[in-house]
C-alpha cells in the first residue's frame, strides 16, 4: 500500500491565515458561534440500546429509502443499487469498462502545486475576464497603480466566486456570465497598505470590488475560448453600495429599520456572496456568507451567535461609514445574510433580498420544483455545527418568458415554508467511534425530518415570532434541535435523479472537549477532509417532511481506511479533500470544487459518477494557482467554467511581494479570474 499523503498545513481546512483573515475574518480561530447544547444526531442513535431498537430505526430508514426509489435509484438505475441504499448491505460489485464513466472519460490530472491552471491532455483554456477588466461604457483599461472607487464599479469585481452562464437569444455565440464577488484582500490589492490604517480611496474601491457582475461573454468560433463583451447593454455591476429591495415576511419589521431606512425595506449593498444558483424561471440566487466580519463591535447574544466581534474589524469600514458601526447602527447587520435574486435580463431591476429563506451564512441556494411546479430551496449554513435547510414556495412556477410570468416568478419566493433538517443515524452508536471506520452495514446511512421554522407570519418555533425566526434563523435551528454539520457549504439537487448532494467542507472541532461528537453524518472526529452526503426525500417529493440519507463520499486519501467512495474501488480514484462548490453535467455526474485541500495538493476541481457500475468513480479534472481556490463550476456540454479564487493568497505575500505569478506572467499584479477549459478536438467533455 501506498503512505498516506502528506498534510500541508496545520491550519484549519489547509488554508493561508491570509485567506482567513480576509475572508471569514478568522472563523476558524474564533469561539464556534454554535454553543446550543440541541441533540445531535449521535445522541439520538446513543438512546437505542437494544438491537431491536436498532432495527426498528435500521426498517425505518427502509421505508423512506424505498419510498424515494424514484429520487434515491433514477429510473434506469439496476434494481441492485436501490436495495444497497436501502441499507441491506454493500454497493454492488464494480465491473469498470476500460473509457471510465460517459462524461468523465479524461486523464486525470495528477495532485500538484503548479503555479497555473493544470488540466487534462487534450485540452485548452483561456482566461474569460480578470479582476478589473472593463465592462461598462466609460470604464477605463485596468491599471494597479491608478486605481479609483469609480473605474472599479464599472470594472468586473475581485475574487470572483459562484458563476452563472445563461443563454441570450438573438445574439449567436453569446451568453451572460453572472459572477459573485465574494471578498477583497487590500494587502494584494494596494503597494504598501497599512492594514492598521485603511485610506478612505482604498475602502471605497473595495465597497466596489465587492458584489456582483453581470457580462456578456462570446464564443470565438471553432474554439471554447470566451471572452467579455465590453459595454453591452445587459453588462451590469451591482457593489456593496447598490440598492437592494428587502422582500418577503421579515421586510419591514422592526430587526431591520435603520436611522437610514425607518422602512426596513431598502438596503444599500451586498456583500461576502459565496455561491448561489440559478432558477428555472431565468434570474440567478447569491448567497450572502461571512457577512459578519464586516461589522464593529457587536453586543447582543444576537450577535454572537453571528460571529460578529466585539471590537473593531480588519477592514476597519466602520471609521468611514457608521453603519458598519453596532453600536451606533445594531440592525444594520441583520440586513445581511440573506439570499439575493438578481435578473440579469433586466439592466434596471433593482435586486431583492429573500427573507423568506431565512438568515444565516448562505453559501448556495439551488431550486428544483415539486411535481406540481413550486419551487424547492436548498440551502446550508457554513459554519462548523450548523445547519441544513430548505425552502418550500407556496406558489407554482408559470412557464413562458411574457412579462406576466416573470412579474410573478418574480414572487416564488416571498411566500411558503422554511424549514431546517434534524438525521438520524441507523448503526449503533457503538460502531460510530470516531475515526471514519464503516459500520458493519455498509454504509453511513439513516433517515432524517425537515422540522418546519416558520410559515409567512406563523412562526412554528415556540418563544419566537415569525420576524424572529427570519432574522435569527440559526437561534430558531437551536431551539428545534437541528442536526450539527460539518459546514454544510452547497447543496445542489440532481436534475437526472432528484438526488440531493451536500457538500460538508470539515470541522477541525468535531469530537473536542465541550464539542459534539462523531455521528453517523458527520463520522470522523477532528474532520480534516470533509464528505458529501446524499439525501432522497420521501416518496420523491421535494415539498416532503422527510427523507433517507446516506454519505455518498468521505473525502480524503484513499489509501485512509477512513475514507470511502460509495464503494468504488478506491486504487482507482483521484485523492479529494475539502468539497465545497458542486455542479452536475447533463450526464448525471457531480462536479466537486475544493476549498483548503489538506493532500499536498492545490486545490482543483473533481468529477464523481453518482449512478450505475462506476458509482464513486472520481476523477481530477484540473487543479488551481498556487493560493488559490477553486470555485463556481458551470459544466456544459462542450465547456467548464471555474473561478480562480484568491491567486497567491499565500501568508507573507504582497503586491510587492507576490506568491503566484499568475494570470499573466512576472511583474504583473496578480488578478482573481474566470477560466473556461474545453477539447481541443471540439467534441463533448469527457466523452
Amino acid at each position: 500500500m501506498r503512505n498516506l499523503l502528506p498534510l500541508i498545513s496545520s491550519h484549519p481546512g489547509g488554508r493561508s491565515s491570509l485567506t482567513c483573515r480576509f475572508r471569514c475574518g478568522d472563523a476558524c480561530f474564533k469561539e464556534t458561534p454554535n454553543t446550543s447544547d440541541n441533540e445531535y444526531a449521535g445522541d439520538i442513535i446513543a438512546r437505542a440500546v437494544s438491537r431491536r431498537s436498532m432495527m426498528r430505526a435500521a426498517a425505518v430508514v427502509t421505508v423512506a429509502a424505498a419510498a424515494g426509489t424514484a429520487a434515491l435509484t433514477g429510473p434506469n438505475a439496476p434494481q441492485a443499487e436501490a436495495v444497497a441504499l436501502a441499507g441491506h448491505g454493500h454497493e454492488p460489485p464494480h465491473k469498470p469498462a476500460p473509457s471510465g464513466a460517459r462524461g468523465l472519460r479524461f486523464s486525470p490530472v495528477a495532485p500538484n502545486k503548479n503555479d497555473k491552471v493544470t488540466i487534462p491532455d487534450g485540452y485548452s483554456q483561456n482566461v474569460v475576464i480578470r479582476w478589473g477588466e472593463p465592462i461598462l461604457r466609460g470604464a477605463p483599461a485596468f491599471n494597479s497603480d491608478k486605481q479609483s472607487a469609480k473605474a472599479q464599479a464599472g470594472q468586473f469585481g475581485y475574487n470572483n466566486d459562484f458563476l452563472s452562464l445563461l443563454p441570450l437569444r438573438g445574439e449567436r455565440g453569446r451568453q451572460v456570465l453572472v459572477a459573485n464577488h465574494e471578498y477583497t484582500d487590500e494587502i494584494l490589492m494596494f503597494r504598501g497598505y497599512d492594514p492598521a490604517n485603511p485610506t478612505r480611496e482604498q475602502v471605497e474601491i473595495a465597497w466596489a470590488a465587492h458584489g456582483l457582475s453581470v457580462v456578456v461573454v462570446q464564443e470565438e468560433h471553432r474554439t471554447g475560448k470566451l471572452g467579455p463583451v465590453s459595454r453591452h447593454p445587459l453588462n451590469r455591476r451591482l457593489t456593496a453600495t447598490s440598492e437592494f429591495r428587502v422582500t418577503g415576511p421579515a421586510a419591514g419589521s422592526d430587526l431591520l429599520r435603520t436611522s437610514a431606512d425607518r422602512t426596513g425595506s431598502r438596503v444599500l449593498g451586498t456583500l461576502n456572496n459565496c455561491a448561489g444558483g440559478t432558477t428555472p424561471w431565468g434570474t440567478t440566487l447569491h448567497g450572502e456568507e461571512n457577512f459578519n466580519q464586516y461589522f464593529a463591535n457587536g453586543n447582543t447574544a444576537e450577535h454572537k451567535r453571528y460571529g460578529i466581534g466585539t471590537g473593531a474589524t480588519e477592514r476597519k469600514w466602520e471609521r468611514f461609514d457608521r453603519r458598519f458601526d453596532l453600536a451606533k447602527e445594531p440592525n444594520e447587520a441583520n440586513r445581511f445574510g440573506w439570499v439575493v435574486e438578481l435578473d440579469p435580463y433586466d439592466p434596471d431591476s433593482t435586486p431583492r433580498k429573500r427573507t423568506a429563506l431565512g438568515r444565516f451564512k448562505h453559501e448556495a441556494a439551488q431550486p428544483r420544483l415539486t411535481s406540481d411546479g413550486r419551487p424547492v430551496v436548498y440551502m446550508g449554513d457554513d459554519e462548523k455545527f450548523d445547519y441544513l435547510y430548505k425552502f418550500v414556495s407556496s406558489k407554482r412556477m408559470k412557464k413562458g418568458t411574457s412579462r406576466a410570468a416573470r412579474e410573478h416568478n418574480l414572487t416564488l419566493l416571498d411566500e411558503g415554508t422554511l424549514y431546517v433538517a434534524k438525521l438520524t443515524g441507523d448503526s449503533p452508536a457503538a460502531e460510530i467511534d470516531g475515526t471514519g471506520k464503516l459500520p458493519t452495514d455498509g454504509e453511513f446511512d439513516g433517515s432524517g425530518v425537515w422540522i418546519p421554522l416558520a410559515t409567512g407570519t406563523t412562526s412554528h418555533v415556540p418563544g419566537m415570532t415569525a420576524d424572529e425566526v427570519y432574522v435569527y434563523t440559526r437561534l430558531a435551528g437551536d431551539k428545534v434541535g437541528a442536526t450539527k454539520m460539518d459546514r454544510p457549504e452547497d447543496v445542489e439537487p440532481s436534475p437526472r435523479t432528484g438526488r440531493v448532494y451536500v457538500a460538508l467542507t470539515n470541522n477541525s472541532d468535531r469530537g473536542k472537549e465541550g464539542k459534539a461528537g462523531a455521528d453517523e453524518a458527520n463520522p470522523r472526529n477532528a474532520n480534516k477532509h470533509g464528505q458529501i452526503l446524499e439525501l432522497a426525500e420521501n416518496w420523491d417529493d421535494p415539498a416532503g417532511d422527510g427523507f433517507a440519507w446516506r454519505l455518498f463520499l468521505v473525502a480524503g486519501d484513499p489509501n485512509d481506511p477512513a475514507t470511502y467512495f460509495s464503494g468504488f474501488p478506491k486504487e482507482s480514484v483521484s485523492p479529494i479533500s475539502c468539497p465545497d462548490n458542486v455542479a452536475f453535467d447533463d450526464h448525471g455526474n457531480l462536479w466537486i470544487s475544493t476549498d483548503g485541500n489538506q493532500l499536498g495538493s492545490h486545490d482543483g476541481l473533481f468529477g464523481v459518477a453518482t449512478h450505475g457500475d462506476r458509482r464513486g468513480e472520481l476523477k481530477q479534472f484540473l487543479t488551481v494557482p498556487t493560493g488559490a481556490e477553486t470555485c463556481g463550476p458551470v459544466i456544459q456540454d462542450r465547456r467548464v467554467l471555474v473561478a480562480v479564487q484568491h491567486p497567491g493568497e499565500v501568508d507573507g505575500a504582497s503586491v510587492e511581494k507576490p506568491a503566484s505569478i499568475w494570470p499573466d506572467g512576472p511583474g504583473k499584479i496578480v488578478r482573481p479570474s474566470v477560466v473556461a477549459v474545453w477539447r481541443k478536438d471540439g467534441r463533448d467533455i469527457g466523452v
